[in-house]
């Protein structure tokens, strides 16, 4: 058994209209499903989906000040007035500013551009950027990304006689700006049809109000911000993406040629992933390590050279980033679990919101630290960097569904110097002296915010298919939904009740796991592949052949010109009890899987607290595998009777009915204290059987009644047996097929009934014994046991082992069932 990461919850459309688009536009019935789950429910609009067009974006003007903008814009550029354009330094504001640097160089205007510098500057407005454009002869100055909080900083504008315009997409404060114009979607007073447009996407309506058209040229550019900067792709957005890829694969752009091919992706077939995950890190890197200037550069440059030159600059900071926030990580998780083990020890529930600080840690990577923090406990995160020279620190939150960050923020404003974003991530500054009253006020609103469930992510299931109804014609088909993102997610899938018929890690670190699944029931021979990035370590959590259900994306995996079905794995759930043969492992190695076992049930996502393995000893002498002397984790010792006693401290402090993981560490003396012990297991879900005790001889078999007849027989007929007489034994086993070891098992067996005598290692009958049945000795019972044992937890195969204890298990619950 192993739980889902995440709640699965699955979409249910109206299957009547589904019908109908799928008749009207000859689509597939899984994409006519789609299209319905995502609100499509006539023919035009699902035509206009799946179609797009330049011909469905909006007109600019219907956005509050575009008229005034574009009218102060037309005027800087017929009488040569210097323009500045001052943008921010994640991918969106870089690519809103390079966005407005093409068109502005298109219109011959006189204009230049600036970006803060993160560390030094940070983010928006500032007067020492405000003074130095007054310094070098600057009349308007257009924000993009930014400006829409800055009610000091326009103000400050305007009083050295400058006129700015502010384009910005976040949250409005409750005191807003006032500029010659400030063209913000989210403005309540805005008409604006949509408000879900990026940075880059405000600078492309501008854009589109100057030129009097669509700039189709610039949306490759507005592309790659849409889709950093997390906005859904919805509307605008959608058509935006669409249309920008389609340039893209054959870009006019030197900087993005160049960036594509220094990330390893092949330009034809460019989508909105190789944003996301290969071209907006890069840009990003530029503006969290140095100075987003560099990356300002490689778009907006229109030589191929420095193109190249610069890509490869962005490409080497990437790496030095992405080691920056691995180091990072590691000691933002060891904070946050020193504090969870703390609160554990105290009997004090751990927190619900993570603040975690650090003394110079690079500002520009704790967002993204923030949102690995979110990935892994999946609890809303701020990650803040300290200077200890200043006692200012500055941060990053990443939140979870049904918080909201930015409203959160606002309720403690009066600890925040600064702060700024929206639902979903936000940035901050605060005093030092603040954190602690800043991180039990964000508490509290978690815990009246958030329900228990909320914090298990929900993982939205699109459509449940067997793998016969998805054949690659239909995978192929499904891309018409594309481009995928937020708010247009690729469908998710749900295909249960398969079997796990190949389990492999993949990667250098062995980091990936690979799955190949069958649908049994459908009796599909040929096995579908399931790729899990980052996954690797669940690959040691199932067992093949177990059922599992499966939650994918559907892809087409291409290799030598075949191309197949296969699933992108989100999540799965083996509904099962499963069984681990490790028997036959080296003490030493079980030792160490014991431990590697211990982590990754740490990591397991939470439904409960996580337990260690519970290690079970079945005789008197046995000693728990482990390390140094110390066993691998809580031990209990099942007695004679099958009974239960905790056997170290860590065992004490447990119960033994709510431990998910059981470990069978050595061979029962019997199969009914086996089975009392598993009896008491009720909350197990993984068993792994090591039974560690060494093999029988003679395979722990139990000689037959005619074997047993043949020995006595031979003693009664020689009258007696000299047992130093080796020839005498090997005569005898070489005639009967029984070794040495079973032939002095027998005559023990003999001697205790009372049918024989031993006397100095000879063997001689007794004249007239009693009739008793070999049933009734010890010694009999004591090896018809051992070899039931051996029978079930030496003989078996992996899967009889399993089954057997499965069984087991089953059956105790249907007793446990029924009726008194």
């Amino acid at each position: 058994m192993l739980e889902s990461k995440a709640r699965w919850r699955l979409g249910a459309g109206d299957e009547a209209v589904a019908g109908q688009l799928c008749d009207a536009l000859g689509i597939d019935p899984l994409l006519a499903r789609l299209l319905v789950l995502r609100g499509i429910s006539s023919v035009p609009e699902a035509e206009q989906f799946l179609s797009g067009g330049s011909g469905h974006f909006h007109d600019p003007f219907l956005m509050e000040g575009m008229e005034t903008a574009v009218s102060r814009i037309r005027s800087a550029l017929s009488s040569g007035e210097k323009i500045r354009v001052y943008g921010d330094y994640d991918a969106d504001g870089v690519s809103s500013t390079a966005l407005m640097a093409h068109l502005l160089r298109g219109l011959g205007a006189n204009f230049d551009t600036y970006i803060p510098h993160r560390v030094k500057e940070g983010y928006g407005l500032n007067k020492g950027a405000v003074d130095l454009a007054k310094e070098q002869g600057v009349s308007l100055i257009i924000t993009v990304d930014t400006g829409v909080s800055a009610v000091e900083e326009v103000a400050y504008i305007q009083e050295l006689g400058m006129d700015v315009i502010v384009t910005d997409h976040h949250e409005p404060p409750g005191t807003l700006p006032q500029p010659l114009a400030l063209i913000n979607p989210k403005k309540e007073t805005c008409p604006y049809p949509f408000k879900g447009l990026a940075g880059v996407g405000v600078a492309l309506k501008l854009a589109q109000g100057l030129l009097g058209r669509l700039p189709e040229e610039l949306l490759e550019i507005a592309a790659i911000g849409t889709v950093a900067d997390l906005m859904p792709l919805h509307d605008e957005n959608r058509l935006i993406v669409k249309l920008g890829l389609e340039r893209m694969r054959k870009s006019a752009y030197p900087g993005l040629r160049a960036l594509m091919d220094v990330s390893g992706v092949d330009r034809s077939g460019v989508n909105a992933t190789h944003i996301g995950f290969s071209l907006a890190p890069r840009i990003n890197a530029s503006g969290r390590l140095e100075h987003a200037s560099t990356a300002l550069k490689l778009l907006v440059t229109e030589d191929e050279a420095e193109a190249v030159s610069i890509a490869e600059e962005l490409d080497l900071l990437n790496k030095e980033r992405q080691f920056i926030v691995d180091e990072l990580t590691g000691l933002a998780k060891a904070a946050v679990q020193e504090e969870q083990d703390g609160a554990l020890k105290r009997g004090e529930t751990p927190k619900n919101f993570l603040v975690v600080s650090g003394e110079k840690w690079n500002v520009g990577v704790v967002g993204i630290v923030a949102s690995r923090l979110v990935d892994t406990y999946y609890r809303p995160t701020i990650v803040l960097s300290i200077d200890p020279d200043t006692g200012m620190a500055k941060g990053s939150a990443r939140s979870i569904a049904g918080f909201d960050m930015y409203q959160a923020l606002t309720h403690c404003a009066d600890l925040l110097d600064h702060y700024g974003g929206h639902q979903a991530a936000a940035g901050m500054s605060l005093r030092r002296e603040n954190i602690a009253e800043f991180e039990r006020r964000l508490n509290v609103l978690a815990g009246e915010w958030l329900s228990a469930e909320d914090f298990i992510p929900l993982l939205a299931v699109d459509a449940e298919c067997s793998l016969s109804e998805v054949p690659l014609e239909c995978i192929e088909e499904l891309e018409k939904l594309a481009p995928f993102g937020v708010g247009n997610p690729a469908p998710k899938i749900l295909f249960s009740g398969l079997r796990l018929d190949e389990i492999k890690l993949m990667g250098r670190e062995r980091q990936h796991l690979k799955l190949v699944l069958t649908d049994a029931a459908a009796e599909i021979a040929a096995g579908v592949e399931a790729v899990g990035f980052g996954k690797g370590w669940l690959g040691s959590l199932m067992t093949p052949q177990a059922p599992v259900d499966i939650v994918g994306e559907l892809s087409v995996n291409e290799w030598n010109g075949v191309r197949k079905p296969q699933l992108m794995l989100q999540d799965l759930r083996i509904p099962a009890l499963q069984v681990f043969d490790w028997r036959g492992k080296p003490a030493a190695r079980v030792g160490e899987d014991l431990a590697a076992l211990g982590e990754r049930l740490a990591a397991l996502p939470g439904r409960g607290s996580a337990r260690p393995p519970a290690l079970v000893l079945f005789g008197e002498e046995d000693r728990a595998p482990g390390a140094g002397g110390r066993p691998a984790g809580p031990v209990w010792r099942c007695l004679p009777d099958g009974s239960l006693a905790a056997d170290n401290e860590a065992a004490r402090e447990l119960q033994f009915p709510e431990m998910t993981d059981i470990v069978l560490c050595t061979a029962p003396r019997s199969l009914a204290q086996l089975e009392r012990a598993l009896a008491q297991a009720d909350g197990i879900r993984r068993c792994y059987a090591v039974f560690a005790d060494p093999v029988p001889q003679d395979g722990g078999a139990m000689p037959t009644r005619d074997q047993f007849k043949a020995v006595y027989a031979s003693v009664r007929q020689q009258g007696m047996w000299d047992l130093r007489n080796p020839a005498l034994l090997q005569s005898f086993s070489r005639r009967s097929g029984l070794s040495a070891a079973m032939i002095s098992f027998v005559l023990d067996v003999f001697e205790e009934l009372g049918f024989i005598e031993k006397a100095g290692g000879v063997v001689r009958p007794v004249a007239a014994p009693s009739k008793r049945d070999l049933t009734t000795s010890r010694k009999y019972q004591e090896r018809l046991s051992r070899a039931e044992v051996d029978r079930v937890c030496v003989y078996t195969s992996a899967k009889e082992l399993s089954d057997w204890i499965a069984g087991c298990r089953s059956s105790q619950q249907l007793s446990s069932a029924q009726p008194t």
